[in-house]
């Protein structure tokens, strides 16, 4: 079951310089992205920085103030939500109580006037993809929380939209089930290539299964890349402290013609240290997966305030240049046996921010 994302060429969506406010209050900002076909973008940020109110512009369900927005490159801006052809999954499963499973996801269809044994057949496709055809006969309360939501999935899916439009599904479902659900979403974009716009405040959600994410704050956008580009080069201190779980450590340091004074400890940094155009002051920023147990001399010597064990890996607290810092490791870490431990830095993957912009420094060449 292959979706067609609109016209040839034409990128899925695009917003151009869109803003919504509420009379003074501005909500989004001078938003402008554009999304490729097939392409599964993720709008992620914390409570109340318009990822919603997006979704809803490029729904039609709330009014753009200004600005442009496209969809399969036809401009829709001022078109009601049903001349939009798009599909919403909402975090409300909305289910018909009284009619089946079948009957919920062939609705649509029907209120549409399309010929029974044609409904039927897209109804019993759209199951199979789900894998719900078992439960076609069946009446939404006799359901998991799970299965819900792919009746509630398979109703956008029989529209074949070119755009489908994803509100926060999974909130309401248990951790171990929002695993399940979140594979299962991801399976059936590579399935269907169909083009999604996906709303979360949950960044695990968004690194696994974006194309590209869209992360918000205040109404701005303040990066618009890949997973491996948002973890791996965050354009600001916001992005790297919000994206990542531990998020990355940010540390004030000082450019010495050595390496990086943190306060407590001077990280000695090799051949070709200071690299040109950084300041004099800057954040350091450091994942806590890139700090590891020294096998010879150790680039800090600390001492723990705090340890987690989760069971494959160890989560290692302690105080450097006057921050609260973690260090992912390996294994188990016994609590009642550590005094210092050393640790290696990898210098390779730090990254360096603007003390008062906390803008990214880029010191590639």
């Amino acid at each position: 079951m292959a979706l067609d994302a609109g016209g040839a060429g034409a990128p899925a969506l695009e917003t151009r310089h869109l803003v919504k406010s509420y009379g003074a209050v501005e909500v989004l900002k001078d938003i402008s992205i554009e999304m490729a076909r097939g392409e599964f973008l993720v709008l992620v940020g914390p409570s109340g920085c318009g990822k919603s109110t997006l979704l809803n512009c490029i729904a039609g369900l709330e009014e753009i103030t200004a600005g442009e927005l496209r969809i399969a490159g036809r401009d829709v801006t001022q078109e009601p939500p049903k001349d939009r052809d798009i599909a919403m999954v909402f975090q409300s499963y909305a289910l018909y109580p009284t009619m089946s499973v079948g009957e919920n996801i062939g609705f649509g269809m029907k209120i549409r006037r399309v010929p029974k044994d044609a409904r039927e057949a897209k109804v019993r496709e759209v199951a199979t993809l789900l894998q719900i055809d078992h439960l076609l006969d069946r009446q939404p309360a006799q359901l998991s929380g799970g299965q819900r939501q792919r009746v509630a999935m398979g109703r956008a899916l029989v529209r074949e939209p070119k755009l489908f439009l994803f509100d926060e599904p999974l909130s309401n479902l248990d951790a171990k089930l929002r695993v399940e659900m979140r594979a299962e979403i991801k399976r059936l974009h590579q399935t269907t290539g169909a083009s999604i716009v996906y709303v979360t405040h949950d960044q695990i959600e968004a690194m696994t299964l974006a194309s590209r994410i869209v992360v918000l704050k205040g109404g701005v956008v303040q990066q618009v890349a890949t997973p491996e580009e948002i973890y791996d080069r965050p354009a600001n201190t916001f992005v790297a402290d919000f994206m990542g779980s531990p998020p990355m450590n940010l540390v004030p340091a000082r450019v010495t013609e050595g390496g990086l004074d943190l306060g407590d400890v001077t990280l000695a940094m090799g051949p070709g240290w200071p690299a040109p155009g950084l300041p004099e002051e800057l954040i350091l920023g450091i994942r806590p997966e890139h700090l590891s147990l020294a096998r010879g001399p150790a680039d800090l010597t600390v001492t723990p305030t705090m340890i987690e064990n989760t069971g494959a890996e160890a989560y290692l607290s302690f105080r450097l240049g006057g921050k609260a810092i973690t260090a992912r490791l390996p294994g188990r870490i016994r609590e009642d046996s550590v005094g210092q431990v050393g640790l290696a830095v990898d210098r390779a993957a730090l990254s360096f921010f603007d003390r008062g912009t906390g803008v990214r420094i880029d010191t590639r060449a």
